[in-house]
């Protein structure tokens, strides 16, 4: 699999619609514009989200995502398996960056090095962590997100780009007794699972951008992973009345968020911007859609409850801007900030592809990163 992408990452033919350039690196008009995407045969492997694996099917739970991280282990060969079971420690959970591989080293095992069987395995293993139901979310929004670093791999990124550039690590072993955590990430997506005591303990810290921003195309399917979260926040903001958004708007131009890699429990001490509770039903409805995007990423049962502490918690929520209300221009940013919400959105110079804005987005939980450790 490794040979194949460093031979040219079994490129197809690609076509990005839409999207996204603008004449200067300030703006960006989403659906105008024209490029090209990308394929490896790593998302070919992925693309579908049907469940191979028919030995697991009986259990539940996190008896059920066990039983799949063990399956998954047992396609490997005794080597691998020493790269992809790890030890558990807050150290190797804070593994994570924004910045491809090449640049921030990852733990783990990396799926440029799978075979299409191990591949599969992975799969079967991320359709029952994530959501499937929806385009652009859930795994979907995993996929396109390997699909748009595969096309900067192609436009000048480099080996360092590329789906077969992203890891996955057990840290301590998958149990329904014990404290473990699956940890996926790469450039531009990552996302942590903490278990403790057979119940999923965190999910937070976990990252989210892509570049480009616009739409890519591979295996016959196109993908803008992270253009609904944008037009989400651009509703909410501009829902918002003329004095609404002047107490929401933030005095700072943010080109970055603040809770990156390597922040941790750096959360501010004091609220920023405008109290959800003081707003109208359908305006905090605006909120919770927004922060429904990153919760509802993942599978159901995981997302029902979170979903609940953070919908009782929105009256004491606080949202915040700086830049535009339109989410649209480099240096627009957002934040939710709850009693234990943390989102923030930020858009960003591109770094590849020049003159054009992209996304970075965290998730964090104020008492659930890393399971609470």
């Amino acid at each position: 699999m490794e040979a194949i992408l460093k031979a040219g990452w079994g490129l197809i033919l690609f076509t990005i619609f839409t999207l996204g350039c603008s004449s200067s690196d300030s703006e960006v008009t989403p659906d105008t514009g024209d490029t090209g995407s990308t394929s490896s045969s790593i998302t070919a492997a992925l693309v579908t989200t049907t469940s191979s694996n028919t030995s697991c099917s009986a259990s539940t739970g996190v008896a059920k995502v066990v039983c799949l991280a063990e399956a998954f282990k047992a396609t490997l060969s005794s080597s691998q398996v020493s790269t992809t079971q790890l030890t558990y420690s807050k150290a190797n959970a804070q593994k994570w960056s924004n910045l491809p591989a090449g640049l921030s080293g990852r733990i783990g095992i990396d799926l440029g090095s799978l075979s299409d069987t191990q591949l599969a395995a992975f799969r079967d293993l991320m359709v029952a962590l994530l959501d499937v139901s929806t385009s652009n979310e859930g795994y979907d929004e995993m996929l396109g997100n390997l699909v748009a670093d595969d096309y900067l791999n192609t436009v000048g990124g480099g080996s360092d780009y590329g789906a077969g550039e992203y890891y996955l690590s057990f840290l301590g072993t998958p149990s329904t007794t014990g404290l473990w955590e699956i940890l996926f990430t790469g450039h531009h997506y990552t996302q942590p699972y903490t278990f403790n005591a057979g119940k999923l303990a965190g999910v937070t810290p976990a990252f989210r951008g892509v570049e480009p921003a616009s739409a890519v195309t591979a295996n016959s399917k196109t993908y803008q992973p992270f253009e609904q979260e944008r037009v989400t926040f651009a509703a909410m903001l501009t829902g918002l009345s003329t004095t609404e958004q002047a107490t929401a708007k933030l005095s700072s131009t943010y080109s970055d968020i603040l809770l990156g890699p390597g922040k941790d429990a750096s959360f501010p001490t004091a609220k920023s911007g405008l109290q959800v509770g003081t707003l109208t039903a359908a305006k905090q409805a605006l909120v919770l859609d927004a922060i429904k995007l990153y919760v509802n990423d993942l599978d159901a049962t995981s997302a029902t409850a979170i979903l609940n502490m953070y919908t009782s918690e929105l009256a004491n929520t606080y949202v915040s801007y700086s830049g535009t209300t339109a989410v649209s221009t480099q240096n627009d940013y957002v934040r939710i900030d709850g009693p234990n919400v943390w989102i923030e959105f930020s858009y960003q110079g591109g770094v590849i592809v020049r003159n054009t804005p992209h996304p970075h987005s965290v998730w964090r939980d104020r008492t659930g990163d890393y399971g609470g450790n």
